[in-house]
């Protein structure tokens, strides 16, 4: 049995990017195409009607930005993962993008094979950052001195796992341990890190050298 199409919506305020992106969609196997939108307040709209899986989101927009508008989405669909694909990659841009609920950070320079990847990872939970966006992360001093002190040695290998890319159901299988025990983990890493997502996550682990 066939699976369906993950199901992907642009939103960039140029139209050739969007020509661009979707060309490379219609013709990619397990991607589907349905929607643009050239601004925030027109992505609100489309995912209200089609409900996609994966937004593509530019950030720089007028009328309503892609961070304003990745929040929004996440706020009222929590299910549609949203990855930032931007030319930007300053350290409080990236920071913006992430705790509005992004679940990815991109550079509209990706290879189209690389952005396959990380719309199927992000439908699977999986994060993906530009290594520029972990460097412009890695140089900002805005966090708090020393986060993650207080980690479990399980949270310590639960939260490297994470940085590897893994899921939950796969953190449970790679630890032997519960879907139950596996989210319960995640949640005080996410507590104790100060952060709301997997990206977040990830990009504080990268930047404080948390995991090896």
């Amino acid at each position: 049995m066939n699976e369906s199409p993950i199901r992907v919506m642009i939103v960039d305020d140029h139209s050739m990017v969007r020509t661009g992106l979707a060309t490379f969609l219609e013709v990619s196997d397990g991607l589907e195409l349905i929607g643009e939108a050239g601004d925030g307040a027109a992505a609100l709209k489309l995912c209200e009607q089609s409900q996609p899986d994966v937004v593509l989101m530019d950030l720089v927009m007028p009328d309503m930005d892609g961070v304003t508008a990745t929040r929004t989405i996440k706020e009222r669909w929590p299910k549609i993962q949203v990855i930032a694909l931007t030319s930007f990659q300053e350290g409080e841009m990236v920071q913006d993008a992430l705790k509005a609920g992004a679940i990815s950070y991109l550079l509209k320079n990706v290879s189209m094979d690389e952005l396959v990847r990380a719309i199927r990872g992000a439908h699977a939970g999986r994060s993906t950052m530009a290594q520029e966006a972990v460097q412009a992360l890695v140089q900002s001093t805005s966090q708090d001195p020393m986060p993650g002190i207080d980690l479990t040695p399980r949270e310590f290998e639960v939260l490297e796992l994470l940085v590897e890319g893994l899921n939950n159901p796969e953190i449970s299988e790679r630890l032997y341990i519960s879907i139950g025990t596996t989210r319960t983990h995640v949640s005080n890493i996410f507590s104790k890190l100060g952060v709301s997502n997997r990206a977040e996550a990830i990009t504080l682990a990268l930047r404080n050298k948390l995991v090896k």
